[in-house]
């Protein structure tokens, strides 16, 4: 999807990243349309952040930068309700909204990471160390248990991929649908890891604040 598209759109009140699960609950008639025709066609649909407003009803503010997702699993409830398991893939760009008839509906294209400076593993690592001593400090004031490292963090570091893995490291941490969307909107892959670095001081800020009260 090299050129903009015309593609069905699901705003939500979540920044999602790609590679996540998505489970939904449908039962808004206009999505209730937007589900038969993905389904009836086998297409994805755009999934982006609402940054102002509510997600039922419409008359809401949307952001711009979003991501693909498909239908994995379903099953229909009746009356146009519908149970949804997807998968997010690809981000993509909005670059034209559409009328909402009869759903959401924008042009978009694929935007895959602009050039910029390379990202080493040891810069990602370093990321990490920070993230589960902040986890650490969460586990120790809460006398937990930590799971390992891989499972807390996920395992992406194994395949070399420096966008797959902070995007994996972004969608373990407790931040905010704001941080998720600065990481999601981030041009290049060294934009993305030093918005997540401002997004693990931020938490860890917050976190420090609340175990001092």
């Amino acid at each position: 999807m090299t050129e903009s598209v015309a593609l069905a759109m699901f705003p939500l009140q979540s920044a999602l990243l790609p590679n996540e699960d998505l489970p939904l609950r449908i039962f808004e008639p206009r999505y209730s349309a937007l589900v038969r025709d993905c389904l009836g066609n086998d297409d994805p649909f755009g999934v982006v952040l609402i940054s102002r407003g509510r997600e039922v009803g419409g008359g809401d503010t949307r952001c711009d930068v979003g991501v693909l997702a498909r239908i994995a699993e379903h099953a229909e409830l009746g009356s146009g309700r519908y149970v949804l398991q997807c998968r997010t893939g690809e981000r993509i760009r909005v670059s034209e909204w559409l009328p909402d008839d009869p759903y959401p509906r924008a042009m978009v294209r694929v935007w895959p990471d602009e050039p910029g400076e390379p990202v080493t593993a040891d810069q990602i690592l370093e990321l990490e160390d920070r993230v589960m001593a902040l986890f650490e400090r969460i586990a120790a004031a809460r006398d937990a248990q930590l799971p390992s490292r891989d499972t807390l963090l996920g395992a992406d570091r194994d395949t070399g991929d420096a966008a797959r893995w902070l995007y994996t490291l972004a969608s373990r941490l407790p931040i905010g649908a704001a941080d998720r969307y600065a990481v999601l909107s981030a041009p290049s892959v060294a934009d993305r890891l030093a918005a997540l670095s401002e997004a693990v001081d931020t938490v860890t800020e917050m976190v420090e604040f609340q175990l001092s009260e």
